[in-house]
């Protein structure tokens, strides 16, 4: 249960700031929702309280869990999806993305690092890489406390292949 005030993670669009839960009628019938101000862009998100659970939401992680994301970032799995076709490979990321985890995203984030070296990434891919890069560093800048351009060269640091 999240309190208003709690930063959280919403799955595909970032981390936010509850601003407020509110009941609202929807077809006739009143449902709780939670409603996030997100920090990129100041975007409102409103999630049903009930679903909230099943949408991925989640409170930032914690500062101790930064080096398990690293760890995925320094891998070099040898089975790469570079073998797919990139839609195929497009929806294998997205199904990551929409888990709202982000050692899922830390992941997306290596695999298209990694692939693009090997060749062009399509058009949705690099808009992927660009959306998770920025999910990854965003959480990872509020979890350490630090600004995101600090995080952003710790990332690219440690994923160069």
């Amino acid at each position: 249960m999240f309190k208003i005030g709690d930063i959280g993670v919403i799955p595909m669009h970032g981390v936010g700031v509850l601003e407020d839960i509110r009941e609202e009628e929807v077809s006739g019938v009143s449902y709780k929702f939670y409603v996030f101000r997100l920090y990129n862009g100041g975007m409102t998100v409103m999630i049903p309280v009930e679903n909230a659970e099943t949408t991925g939401l989640r409170g930032v992680i914690d500062k101790k869990e930064i080096p398990k994301i690293y760890k995925i970032l320094q891998e070099r799995s040898p089975h790469s999806n570079n073998n797919h076709t990139w839609n195929k490979r497009y929806r294998e990321y997205m199904e990551k993305l929409k888990s709202g985890s982000i050692f899922d995203v830390a992941a997306v984030v290596r695999d298209l690092c990694l692939l693009q070296v090997e060749k062009p990434l399509s058009f949705g891919e690099k808009k992927m890489l660009e959306a998770a890069r920025n999910l990854l560093v965003m959480e990872i800048s509020i979890a350490k406390n630090i600004n995101e351009e600090m995080v952003e060269k710790e990332i690219m640091r440690i994923i160069k292949p």
